[in-house]
Parts: C-alpha cells; sequence; structure tokens
C-alpha cells in the first residue's frame, strides 16, 4: 500500500548523470520502498556493488526499513525518508537512477487497469518530484499499469521542458522471467538458459510472447497455453495469494535484474547489455502508438537502440494484431489523465 502527497516541491536540484557514477558507483532511490515490492527490492539492491547510496522513500515505515537493510554487510550507504522534513527531496537528489514500485497492488478480479486513478495519481505526483529534484536521473517504472505510467511520467517531464525519451522506461522484465520459467517447466530445461523475447506491453493481451523465436517446437496446445500463462500470470500469483495482494517478490528480483543492467550500462560503461523495456519507440508509428515494449540495447543515457521484433509467426502476427488496439487505449489513457489533470 502506498498513498502520495506531494509536498513542499520548490527548488530545482540540477546535476548530470554522472558524478557518482564517475566514482563507479551510483545514487539509486526507491520510492515506494516500505511496500510489498519495494522491500524485497530494497534488499536485493542493497547486494549491488554498483550503488554506493541506496535512497529510500515512502510515506511510512522507511527510516525502519532503512535501518534495518543498512546492517547488511555491503559497502552502500542507505538512508530512509518518510514526506517530513521534505524527505521526498532528500530522497531523489543527486539521484542516478529511480526505481519507481510506489502503488496499489492489485486483488483478486482486479486487472492492472483497474488500478488506474490511484496508481496514476501516486506516478504522476512522484514524477513531478523527480523531474524537480533530480531532473537527469533514468527513471526505471513498475507501478501499474505500466502501459499507462510511463506516457504520464513522460508527459509531467514534457510539460517541465526536461523530457528524453531514453531517460524513462518502464521495467517488463517479469514477463521475460515468466516466460522462460513457464517455457522451462514445460520443456525440462534449465530456465537460466531460456532466452524468450517478450514485447508489446505489461498487462494480458498487450504482452506478446515471442515463442518462434525461442529454439523450441510446440503442439498449437501448447502455444495457446504457454501464451495465455505468460500473459496471465501474474492472476495465478493474486489468486494463490487470496486477495493479500499481487506479485511482489517475483517483481523484485526482475527489477533488481533490470536495475543491474542499467548500472552495468551508465556505470560501468558496459555494452550489448539487452533488456524487454517498455520506451519511447518508433516500431509502431503508423499506427500511432508511441510506447512499444521490446528488446532495447542499454546506454550510458539509458534507453539506448531500440531492436525490431524480427520475424513473427502467423500466430504472433495475430496476437500483434489483437495487442495494439489497447495498447494504444492505455497509452491514451496515460497522457489525457495528465492533459486533464
Amino acid at each position: 500500500m502506498f498513498a502520495f502527497k506531494l509536498a513542499n516541491v520548490g527548488v530545482v536540484a540540477k546535476r548530470a548523470f554522472s558524478s557518482s557514477a564517475a566514482a563507479n558507483a551510483a545514487k539509486v532511490a526507491v520510492l515506494g520502498a516500505a511496500g510489498g515490492i519495494g522491500q524485497p527490492l530494497s534488499l536485493l539492491l542493497k547486494h549491488n556493488q554498483l550503488i554506493s547510496h541506496l535512497s529510500l522513500y515512502d510515506i511510512v515505515n522507511t527510516p525502519g526499513v532503512a535501518a534495518d537493510i543498512s546492517h547488511i554487510n555491503t559497502a552502500s550507504k542507505v538512508t530512509g525518508y518518510v514526506p517530513e522534513n521534505d524527505g521526498l527531496k532528500q530522497a531523489l537528489t543527486d539521484s542516478d537512477i529511480i526505481v519507481i514500485p510506489a502503488g496499489v497492488p492489485r486483488k483478486p478480479g482486479m486487472t492492472r487497469d483497474d488500478l488506474f486513478n490511484t496508481n496514476a495519481g501516486i506516478v504522476k505526483d512522484l514524477a513531478t518530484a523527480a523531474v524537480l529534484y533530480a531532473p537527469k536521473a533514468i527513471l526505471a517504472i513498475i507501478s501499474n499499469p505500466v502501459n499507462s505510467t510511463v506516457p504520464i511520467v513522460s508527459e509531467i517531464y514534457k510539460k517541465h521542458n526536461a523530457y528524453d525519451p531514453r531517460r524513462i522506461v518502464g521495467i517488463t522484465t517479469l514477463d521475460v522471467v515468466r516466460a522462460s520459467r513457464f517455457v522451462s517447466e514445460l520443456k525440462g530445461t534449465d530456465p537460466k538458459n531460456e532466452k524468450i523475447t517478450v514485447v508489446g506491453g505489461h498487462s494480458g493481451i498487450t504482452i506478446i510472447p515471442l515463442l518462434s523465436q525461442s529454439g523450441h517446437d510446440y503442439t498449437d496446445e501448447e502455444l495457446k497455453a504457454l501464451t495465455h500463462r505468460i500473459q496471465f500470470g501474474g492472476d495465478e500469483v493474486v489468486k494463490a495469494k487470496a486477495g493479500t495482494g499481487s506479485a511482489t517478490l517475483s517483481m523484485a528480483y526482475s527489477a533488481a535484474k533490470f536495475t543491474d543492467s542499467l548500472l552495468r550500462a551508465t556505470v560501468k560503461g558496459e555494452k550489448g547489455i539487452i533488456e524487454p523495456s517498455y520506451v519511447k519507440s518508433n516500431l509502431f508509428n503508423s499506427d500511432n502508438i508511441e510506447y512499444f515494449a521490446s528488446n532495447v540495447e542499454l546506454s550510458s543515457e539509458g534507453v539506448g537502440k531500440v531492436h525490431p521484433l524480427g520475424k513473427l509467426s502467423a500466430f504472433e502476427k495475430e496476437l500483434l494484431s489483437v495487442a495494439l488496439p489497447e495498447l494504444k487505449r492505455n497509452i491514451v489513457k496515460g497522457v489525457e489523465f495528465v492533459a486533464n489533470s
């Protein structure tokens, strides 16, 4: 649970990414750090040697979470903030990467889109603070519905004349993590060796696993069942938790995995790091779809090369034709939310 009220937004703290990066480490802020995703994510990030300062923010309990995590014997500094005493400003200032898991979780029967009204407001306020206090940071967005929240953040940055599409990215890594696990279960292989490309968006029918590129053969029944499970894997967790939450631990793992890749590209300057990401994309400009998830090569600025989808099967082309109109509606909803705020 995360509710947010923006307070004391004022002074702009401008800084180019790389002052701490020059020391081969970065300040990473987690907004929503006391929540179901935020706590395990922060725990995992404490182990990352490319982080010099782990800055945690939430509306409650964050100092306690930070104190607990700070006892782990790795080198990074950990600080925790709540809204009082300009806590959000302190958490964000000088951040190189801002990871945003803040929001309310899904409950049984809810789609990611059902979360929109509450989470859209939270993300809008956090993006407003981020653009003021850390305008050069890279934002990695977890808050659902990602199909809409990434456009929300982008529109906020456009309003402040600070928009750089390379620095705003939606984390869709969980879809790939699930896909590799589910394929390995079916084929009896090691999931770490399964490289499954997943494109589109990050909810339901907008999730398109490109199983034809996996190197495996599937019966029609296997293909349909596996695709559906990848698209709606989150529902398994929501149902199993019986109303107590949604996917938190697997999402935290996936976000930590993505953040590590981002750090390796930005702090260490590693080349050729490719991660699935929901970003500003030209792949479907002809359909007036501004954002799309595909394999993205990360760079020192965040988003680098957006890779094409490659050859698709007839089944995948059909999935794409179904996904695109829904994805367009999600994007428009995010853009209109900011315009009407």
